[in-house]
């Protein structure tokens, strides 16, 4: 018998902010009526969590592309590294928080990434999910009339994040002699209507409001409690980051990430359409 999403009984993580669904099988289950209603709860709470969804990495990019079309790891590998994935539409994780492809001249909508293999409960990786909607309307007004009325355009720079991340092994690249994405701070999120801050660290200023959407209380973590748990959410509107913790480097964990190109009015931001995308020199 087929599961029916119920968007009224589907637990919430933080008021507004993040959901959870359980006894729901992402393989079998998803029908056209309710992937639209996946999609509902996705753009109403940002996060969404499917725990125990019984997907396999066929089943799991066959999910992703009825979000629509998929990016993959070609520019990533193009210099020899082998991908340790059999799919290229599949990804590994980031310890920063950021938004999903926003240094391509097309920045990525919905992510979905699903555990395959986790460490012991309470050794760390759970994944934080910054609340940008949110934490726009809480700018106090000066803040916000400021950004409103010029309108900022940040550039975003997966070489940058890298560095932050990784300083000693990067201390040579310099970030300005690669490309960069080019997209407006605050814009309209389209599905919700809603205003957002569009901003990660892949940004290199900017610090300020950076700071304010990375407040904990726009901020939710999702404990990863079993493989097969699965976790949707809208670039467009969240932040996201691998949290670590005192013992994770210890353990292995496999998480692989499916990611949609956005197909919104401002997905290419300010940038020229372009196919080319950022991978590592």
């Amino acid at each position: 018998m087929i599961a029916t999403i119920d968007l009224s009984k589907i637990t919430e993580i933080s008021p507004g902010f993040g959901a959870e669904i359980c006894g729901f099988n992402a393989t079998t289950d998803i029908t056209e009526e309710n992937f639209r209603r996946l999609q509902e709860a996705v753009t109403t709470h940002g996060v969404v969590v499917i725990r125990d969804s019984q997907l396999s990495d066929e089943s799991h990019i066959r999910l992703a592309r009825m979000f629509g079309e998929l990016d993959d790891v070609k520019p990533y590998i193009s210099a020899g590294r082998k991908n340790r994935l059999r799919y290229d539409e599949l990804f590994d994780g980031n310890s920063l928080f950021h938004v999903d492809s926003s240094f391509n001249p097309r920045r990525a909508a919905y992510s979905l990434l699903l555990a395959h293999e986790l460490p012991p409960e309470g050794t760390g990786g759970k994944t934080a999910f910054a609340d940008t909607r949110t934490s726009f309307d809480d700018l106090d007004e000066e803040t916000k009339q400021d950004l409103l009325a010029n309108d900022y355009v940040a550039a975003h720079s997966m070489l940058h994040s890298r560095k932050l991340a990784a300083p000693e092994y990067f201390a040579d690249l310099d970030p300005c002699q690669f490309p960069m994405g080019r997209h407006k701070i605050v814009q309209r999120h389209e599905k919700s209507g809603r205003m957002n801050l569009y901003i990660a660290a892949h940004i290199h200023h900017i610090e300020k409001i950076f700071k304010h959407a990375t407040q904990p209380k726009y901020v939710i973590e999702v404990e990863w409690k079993q493989p097969g748990d699965l976790v949707i959410w809208d670039n467009t509107c969240t932040m996201h980051r691998v949290v670590s913790g005192p013992y994770s480097a210890k353990y292995r964990r496999d998480m692989r990430r499916a990611t949609v190109h956005d197909s919104s009015t401002t997905a290419w931001g300010l940038n020229e359409h372009s196919n080319v995308r950022q991978g590592l020199p």
